[in-house]
C-alpha cells in the first residue's frame, strides 16, 4: 500500500485510540451482540480520553481539530476490532455537526459539552433509527407548512422524556447485532422555540449539506472492514491445508487475493483523496457517492470471497468472517442505495445531455 498521509499528531491518536479499543472495546464487543445494545458507559469512557467528539471548539470539550482524518482514524481502528457495530461515528460525524452548524449558541453550549463527554448520545431520524434505544437527543426532520408549502420542513431537537415521544423495540437484524435500531414514535411532540436548529423552513437544505461527508464516512468505514476481512481471510488461507498444502500456495487463491489487494489499495488511495478534498471544503456530492459506490460493493466482494474461501469454516458464526459477511449487506443500503449512488454519478456523467441542443457549439 502507498504510504498515507497522517501527521505525526494523528499518529500518536491512533496509537492511543487503538490502546482505548484494546481495553474498553474489543473485550465487549461479543457481549455487546448477544444483548444487541452498546453498554452506554463505552460513550462515556470515549467521552472522557477524547476520542468521542474530537472537532468541536475547545469551549464545548472538543480539541477543535476538523481535520477529518482525526475521524478516518476512529473509523478504522473501530472496524479493526470488530466493533463496526458501534454507533459512535454517527454520533460525533453525522449527528453533532448538525448542532454546530445551524445550532444558537444557546443550543450549541447546551448540548455540545454533554455530547462531547458522551452524557447523551445523539441520532437521527429515519425508519430505522441508530442509536434509537440509547439516544437521548435526536435531529427530527419535520414538515413545517405542509399546506401552504409542502416543501418546508425543520430540524428539530427531541430529547428524552418529551410528551408525546416514545421507542419501538430493539429490532432484530441480520447483521450489525450491537447496533441498537429502533422506530421512534412522535404523538404531537411539543418541541419549545430553542429546541429548533436554525431556520424551520430550510430544513432539507441543511440535511443535503451533509450528505457528501455522510457517505465519505460510510467510505471509509466500509474500506476499513474490506480491509479487516482481506487481513482475516490471508491469514486463513494460509494455515488451512488443503490436499496436504496450504491453501495459500493455491494459485486460484493466489490470483483471488493479488487481485482483491489491488483493488482495495486503489480504493483507499481515492477514499484518501475523498479526505483530502473534504478537509479543504471541496468534495462533491458525485465524488462522495462514487467513494461510497465502490467501497460498499467492494466490502461485499470482499466478504463474499472470505467466507468461500474459508469453506465451510465461513458459515460459522465463531469465525469472523461469517459476522463481516452479514454485517457488510447492509452497506449497499444505508447512507444511499448503491442504485441511487449510481443515479447520482449518472447526472454528472451526462449533465450536457440536459443542454437545449441549440446553445451546443
Amino acid at each position: 500500500m502507498l504510504p498515507r498521509d497522517f501527521t505525526e499528531e494523528q499518529q500518536m491518536f491512533r496509537s492511543a485510540y487503538r490502546k482505548f479499543l484494546e481495553q474498553e472495546v474489543a473485550p465487549n464487543v461479543d457481549a455487546w451482540r448477544e444483548q444487541g445494545i452498546v453498554d452506554r458507559e463505552v460513550f462515556k469512557k470515549a467521552g472522557e480520553q477524547g476520542f468521542l467528539m474530537v472537532w468541536p471548539e475547545e469551549q464545548y470539550g472538543g480539541m477543535g481539530d476538523r481535520d477529518f482524518r482525526f475521524e478516518q482514524i476512529i473509523i478504522e481502528e473501530t472496524a479493526n476490532v470488530y466493533a463496526g457495530d458501534w454507533a459512535n461515528t454517527l454520533h460525533s460525524r453525522l449527528v453533532g455537526p448538525y448542532i454546530d452548524r445551524f445550532g444558537s449558541e444557546e443550543q450549541k453550549a447546551r448540548f455540545l459539552p454533554r455530547c462531547v463527554s458522551g452524557e447523551l448520545i445523539l441520532a437521527g431520524n429515519k425508519t430505522y433509527i441508530t442509536n434509537g434505544i440509547n439516544s437521548d437527543v435526536v435531529i427530527v426532520a419535520a414538515k413545517t407548512d405542509p399546506e401552504n408549502n409542502p416543501h418546508a420542513m425543520g430540524l428539530f431537537l427531541v430529547e428524552r422524556g418529551m410528551e408525546g415521544f416514545e421507542r419501538g423495540r430493539n429490532l432484530k437484524k441480520m447483521g450489525m447485532k450491537a447496533q441498537d435500531t429502533a422506530e421512534l414514535f412522535f404523538n404531537e411532540v411539543r418541541i419549545p422555540k430553542e429546541n429548533v436548529l436554525g431556520d424551520p423552513t430550510m430544513g432539507f437544505i441543511y440535511l443535503m449539506e451533509g450528505l457528501a461527508e455522510e457517505r465519505l464516512i460510510g467510505a471509509c468505514g466500509f474500506l476499513s472492514s474490506a480491509q479487516k476481512a482481506f487481513e482475516v481471510t490471508r491469514d486463513f488461507c494460509e494455515q488451512r491445508k488443503v490436499f496436504g498444502k496450504p491453501l495459500s500456495k493455491m494459485q486460484n487463491t493466489q490470483f483471488k487475493m493479488a487481485e482483491l489487494r489491488t483493488e482495495l489499495d486503489v480504493a483507499q488511495a481515492y477514499v484518501d483523496q475523498c479526505v483530502a478534498v473534504h478537509n479543504r471544503g471541496q468534495l462533491t456530492a458525485e465524488d462522495a457517492a462514487k467513494a461510497k459506490l465502490y467501497t460498499s460493493e467492494l466490502l461485499c466482494r470482499m466478504v463474499d470471497e472470505g467466507v468461500q474461501l474459508h469453506g465451510g469454516a465461513g458459515y460459522m458464526d465463531e469465525y469472523p468472517i461469517s459476522r463481516m459477511y452479514c454485517d457488510a449487506r447492509i452497506t449497499r443500503i444505508f447512507a444511499g442505495t448503491s442504485e441511487i449512488m449510481k443515479l447520482i454519478i449518472a447526472r454528472d456523467v451526462f449533465a450536457d445531455s440536459f443542454v437545449p441542443f441549440v446553445d451546443r457549439a
